[in-house]
C-alpha cells in the first residue's frame, strides 16, 4: 500500500561532448568514488547533474580497498555491488590480518609469524557480520573499483561526467551557485549555474574556494606507498590479504605493511602488491629507485637481487582532520574534502560513500519539491559527528601496533630485541608467558579488524529523525559490539523475511522493502490499513510507502522492537527516522508531527556532538608512535 507518489523522472538524456548547459540542478566537483557515487545516485532519480574532474579518468594507484557491509548496501542501490562481488576473492581465507618479522629471509628469525586476527567478517566473525546486513564485506582495490564506478556513472549520466575540467571559482546568491570552470586542455573558461554543488574533490580546489577550515592534527606520520609486482610465493603465510611487519631493527615502530592486490590471487601468490613502508625506513635519496627498493627488500627480508617492478609510488602523511562546516551555502563537502584520517580501520572510502548516500536522497527530495531546503542542514548534523568518531578511531587503531612490539621486548637496543625473540620461540615458561602477552596485544587489534560496531552500528543522535529517549543498546564504547535495533537514528535491523518466500520467490531482507523515494512505513498486516488511512489524511509532497509484514513472521517480530500495531518510519538510507511502539490514539496527528520534525532536519543538539570525538583525535595524535 502506498500514498500517492509523484511520477518518477525520466532517465537523463545524453549530453553532447561539446554541449555545455547554462544551468543544472547539481554540479559535482571531483571524479573519485564519492563524486561518481553522487552522480549515480542523483542521476538514478532523474536529477540533472554535471561532474567535473580536474584530471583524467586514468586510475593509477590502488588506494583504498575494503568495502564494508553498509557501503555495499549503497553500492547495491546503485547497481554496482554485483560487479564488485564478481571481482572480489571467491574464498574467505583472505579475511585475516597477520604480523611477521619479515616475509622471508636467511636469518633465524626471518619469516617468523608473530600473530594473526580474523578480519572483515571472516572466521569467528562470519555469523555476526551475516546477521548485520544482507550484503557481505568485499575487497576491491580502488585501482579497479574506480573504473567500475566510472562506467556506471557514465551510463547513468551520459555526457555529464567531464574530465580535465577545473572549478576555479564559486559564486553564490540566494538561489544558486555559479561554478566557473577552466578547461585544462583548451584553457577555455565557462560558467554553469547550479541549485547545489557537491565538493568531493578531496579539498584540492574546494578548500580554497569555500574557505572551510578543517580542524585537527596534520602530517603526523610519513608513509611511502609502492604499487609493485614481485614474487612472494616463498612467504610461509598462505592466505592473508594484509601483513604487518615488526622487527628488532625497527624497535617499537612498525616497519610497514603489504596488501595483496590480485587481480587473480589475493594471497602470497598475488601478482601485484601495495607495499607501505614507514618513511624512516627509506635510507639515502628518497627519489632514487634503488633506495626505495632497498626499503622494500629490508622490510620483507628479500635478497638484493630479488626482482621488483615498480608501477607507481606515492608519499602521504597521517592526518586527523574534520571540516568545521559540511555546508557552505549551496555547497556541500563530502568524502576527503570534509574529513581526512589514516587508513587504519579502512574507514575513509567507506565513510565517503556513506556521505554520498546520506546527502543524495535529501538533495533529490528537496529538488523534487518533496522537502524544504532545511532538510539539507541535517547532513552536517548527522555526518560530522560520525566522521569525527571514525577519525578518532582510526588514529587509535594506528597506535595498536607498538604494544605488540613492546610485548616482544623490542626497543632501542636491536640486539636485546633479538635476545627477546629467543625467549619468544623457546619452549620455556618465560617463552609461554611472552607468547601470551603478545597474543593479548595482537587480539586488541580486533578493534581495527572486527569493528562491526563501527562499520554497521554507526547511528545518528540528531538530524532528520525523531529521538524516542531510549538508550543506545549494548556498549557504545566497544567498537566490536554491534546490537541491531530499531531505535531512531540507527540502521533498520536486517532479517530474512520467510513469510514472503512462498508467493514472492526467495526470502527478501527487511532492507529490500525500503523504498528508494520518500519514506517507508513498516508495520504488520493487521495494522497496515489504519496506518494507510493516517497517511492519506496527512497528504503532503513527500511520499510515504506503507509496507506490511506478516504478523506471523517470527524473525521480524523478534527484531522490530515494536508491538503488532506499531510502526517504523524508515529513510531511503535505511536509517529509522521515527518509531511508534503501538498505534497512537490519533495516528495521523502523531505521524504528521513526526514528519514535520524530519523534514525540517530535526532538532538542533544543545552541544556540538562531534566535540567528544575531536578530543579523542587530539589525544590519539599526541601519543602516535612515528
Amino acid at each position: 500500500m502506498t500514498a500517492s507518489v509523484k511520477s518518477p523522472r525520466a532517465a537523463l538524456p545524453p549530453l553532447g561532448e561539446d554541449e555545455w548547459p547554462e544551468a543544472v540542478e547539481v554540479v559535482i566537483m571531483g571524479g573519485g568514488p564519492v563524486g561518481m557515487s553522487c552522480a549515480i545516485l542523483l542521476a538514478q532519480r532523474g536529477i540533472d547533474v554535471l561532474l567535473l574532474e580536474r584530471r583524467d579518468f586514468v586510475f593509477r594507484f590502488p588506494r583504498a580497498h575494503l568495502l564494508n557491509p553498509r557501503t555495499m548496501e549503497a553500492f547495491h542501490d546503485m547497481g554496482v555491488a554485483e560487479d564488485i562481488y564478481a571481482a572480489t576473492p571467491t574464498h574467505d581465507r583472505w579475511r585475516k590480518a597477520v604480523w611477521y618479522t619479515t616475509a622471508t629471509g636467511p636469518g633465524r628469525f626471518d619469516g617468523l609469524k608473530i600473530g594473526e586476527v580474523p578480519a572483515w567478517g571472516g572466521g569467528p566473525d562470519a555469523e555476526r557480520y551475516r546477521a548485520s546486513s544482507p550484503r557481505a564485506f568485499a575487497n576491491m582495490p580502488q585501482l579497479r573499483l574506480d573504473p567500475l564506478i566510472h562506467r556506471h556513472a557514465v551510463a547513468a549520466a551520459p555526457g555529464r561526467i567531464r574530465a580535465k575540467q577545473e572549478a576555479v571559482d564559486i559564486r553564490q546568491d540566494a538561489d544558486s551557485a555559479t561554478v566557473v570552470i577552466r578547461d585544462a586542455v583548451t584553457d577555455d573558461v565557462r560558467e554553469v549555474r547550479a541549485r547545489y554543488v557537491i565538493a568531493a574533490d578531496g579539498g584540492r580546489d574546494s578548500a580554497a574556494l569555500l574557505g572551510v577550515e578543517l580542524e585537527g592534527p596534520r602530517d603526523m606520520r610519513e608513509v611511502v606507498n609502492y604499487h609493485v609486482s614481485l614474487d612472494l610465493s616463498a612467504w610461509s603465510e598462505p592466505d592473508a590479504l594484509l601483513g604487518h611487519f615488526l622487527h628488532p631493527a625497527g624497535g617499537a615502530r612498525r616497519r610497514g605493511t603489504i596488501q595483496a592486490l590480485g587481480p587473480t590471487h589475493y594471497d602470497r601468490d598475488s601478482e601485484e602488491w601495495l607495499v607501505s613502508v614507514a618513511g624512516w625506513m627509506v635510507e639515502g635519496d628518497p627519489h632514487d629507485e634503488a633506495a626505495l627498493f632497498d626499503s622494500i627488500r629490508r622490510m620483507l627480508g628479500l635478497g638484493e637481487d630479488h626482482a621488483i617492478t615498480m608501477h607507481s609510488m606515492t608519499r602521504w602523511t597521517y592526518n586527523g582532520l574534520v571540516a568545521k562546516r559540511f555546508r557552505a551555502g549551496h555547497v556541500f563537502l563530502a568524502g576527503d574534502a570534509a574529513h581526512k584520517h589514516p587508513p587504519t580501520g579502512g574507514l575513509g572510502l567507506n565513510s565517503g560513500i556513506q556521505d554520498a548516500q546520506n546527502l543524495c536522497w535529501k538533495l533529490a527530495a528537496v529538488l523534487d519539491g518533496q522537502a524544504p531546503d532545511a532538510l539539507l542542514d541535517s547532513y552536517q548534523a548527522e555526518r560530522r559527528p560520525i566522521v569525527a568518531w571514525y577519525t578518532a578511531h582510526s588514529l587509535e587503531n594506528a597506535n595498536r601496533h607498538p604494544p605488540i612490539a613492546a610485548a616482544l621486548g623490542f626497543g632501542e637496543d636491536e640486539a636485546e630485541g633479538f635476545r627477546n625473540l629467543e625467549v619468544f620461540v623457546s619452549d620455556t615458561p618465560e617463552g609461554e608467558a611472552m607468547r601470551a602477552r603478545v597474543a593479548t596485544e595482537v587480539a586488541h587489534n580486533a578493534h581495527d579488524y572486527s569493528q562491526l560496531g563501527v562499520e554497521a552500528g554507526f547511528h545518528y543522535e540528531a538530524g532528520a529523525l525523531v529521538p524516542d529517549g531510549t538508550p543506545v543498546p549494548g556498549d557504545p564504547s566497544d567498537p566490536t559490539d554491534f546490537q541491531a535495533t530499531s531505535r531512531p537514528g540507527h540502521h533498520l535491523p536486517h532479517v530474512w523475511l520467510q513469510s514472503r518466500t512462498a508467493q514472492d520467490g526467495p526470502a527478501p531482507s527487511s532492507h529490500d522493502l525500503v523504498a528508494r523515494v520518500g519514506l517507508t512505513l513498516l508495520t504488520s498486516t493487521s495494522a497496515a490499513a489504519r496506518w494507510q488511512e493516517a497517511i492519506d489524511l496527512i497528504g503532503g509532497a513527500l511520499p510515504v510507502t506503507v509496507v506490511a509484514i506478516d504478523d506471523a513472521d517470527e524473525a521480524w517480530r523478534a527484531a522490530r522492537q515494536i508491538g503488532d500495531d506499531g510502526a517504523l518510519l524508515v529513510r531511503p538510507d535505511r536509517k529509522v527516522a521515527w518509531r511508534a511502539a503501538e498505534m497512537p490514539a490519533d495516528p495521523s496527528m502523531v505521524l504528521d508531527d513526526a514528519l514535520a520534525v524530519i523534514l525540517r532536519g530535526g532538532r538542533a543538539p544543545a552541544a556540538d556532538p562531534a566535540e567528544p570525538f575531536l578530543k579523542r583525535i587530539r589525544a590519539a595524535a599526541s601519543v602516535l608512535v612515528q
